[in-house]
């Protein structure tokens, strides 16, 4: 995301003296003597609910908040394993990526972006610096031990072969897509998000002129796509059958039938259930029916990819669970809602500002 990152986001953390036998009420845990107050929590916390939606229930509020503290429990707990490996982020990179993810905006509109999502300069700069360190860290003491083998891919395709039997012609997508609307969730890289059609037509204006420029499609993707499942994926919809084609909107499946592998549509406005949206598509690659061979190097891409991703979550899920058992941490929200004994304790409570008529 552009201004709150989802993965690894960090926001700021009092800052923690001694850990105290009765803490502040606004003290919601404390790792390794560092404390995360409620102000931590509730500013994350309205990132990931729509104030201009239905509101959350008591119960769900104060469900979401917990997994929030959760995860800053985590980010604080490998933030201090980053610092301590000398792998924190320096100014240097900080201000690289603070710089990139500003550039797509005028001041005025990257201003916005900050009032809307209640976070300032300051607070921006230190989620990122954690979020890099945390990148840092993990490639590191994660990413760089994952080794795939010719064996592990050639005994990974003799179990699955029949998962690369294409029965019918089928087509390699990536997408792009662009809303008039506000989306209640936003989950690319900058936290872009078109808000009318005035503001839909600019953002299209500006993909294709990147587009035209040279710039990767997958990337663009990733920083700007409003569809919330594809665009961490930079847009891939990974192999669609020409059966699903025949169900979507007669115009696309046109434009993918006559579409060369890397050859990118002109912007095509589409009517799906969830209201109107302009989609970009890149045709990446076609499949005709039969049975792939382990000697497709596309194949054998596809399996690479599959183990190193389903490696690389395990190995952070372990990673992750040794470095919290090393930590002290204390989360007091949970021990509220225990305490509570079925009651909601008052940090259940989130107030949003006035819903407005519009942007």
């Amino acid at each position: 995301m552009a201004l709150l990152p989802v993965v690894a986001i960090g926001l700021s953390m009092g800052a923690g003296c001694k850990q105290k036998a009765q803490p502040s009420p606004d003290v919601w845990a404390v790792v390794n003597g560092q404390e995360i107050r409620r102000d931590d929590v509730d500013k994350y916390y309205r990132t990931r609910v729509n104030p201009e939606g239905q509101e959350p229930s008591q119960e769900e509020a104060l469900s979401l908040k917990l997994n929030v503290l959760d995860e800053l429990i985590n980010n604080e707990i490998l933030l201090e394993r980053a610092k301590k490996l000398n792998l924190e982020a320096s100014d240097g990179e900080v201000e690289d990526k603070f710089t990139e993810m500003k550039s797509p905006y005028t001041e005025d509109e990257f201003q916005r972006q900050l009032k809307d999502r209640g976070v300032s300069v300051d607070d921006l700069k230190r989620d990122l610096r954690r979020q890099l360190s945390i990148t840092k860290l993990l490639n590191r003491e994660v990413v760089a031990k994952i080794s795939i083998t010719d064996q592990d891919v050639l005994d990974t395709y003799n179990l699955n072969k029949a998962q690369f039997n294409v029965v019918e012609p089928r087509y390699r997508i990536s997408e792009i897509v662009v809303t008039p609307r506000k989306e209640p969730q936003i989950r690319n890289l900058k936290n872009d998000d078109a808000t009318n059609e005035v503001e839909a037509e600019r953002k299209v204006k500006m993909l294709e002129d990147k587009l035209n420029s040279g710039a990767d499609f997958a990337q663009l993707a990733m920083d700007y796509s409003e569809d919330m499942n594809s665009s961490a994926m930079g847009g891939d919809l990974g192999y669609v059958p020409e059966s699903a084609l025949n169900q979507s909107d007669a115009t696309l499946k046109k434009i993918v039938l006559g579409m060369k592998p890397g050859q990118v549509s002109p912007p095509l406005p589409i009517q799906s259930k969830e209201g109107p949206r302009i989609v970009i598509l890149k045709l990446i690659s076609r499949e005709s029916p039969g049975q792939r061979s382990i000697s497709d190097q596309q194949v054998q891409q596809t399996i690479r990819d599959t183990l190193r991703s389903h490696k690389e979550q395990l190995l952070r899920a372990a990673y992750l669970t040794i470095a919290r058992d090393d930590a002290r941490v204390t989360n007091y929200l949970a021990q509220q809602v225990i305490e509570a004994a079925g009651k909601l304790p008052d940090a259940a409570k989130t107030d949003f500002p006035a819903k407005s008529s519009g942007h």
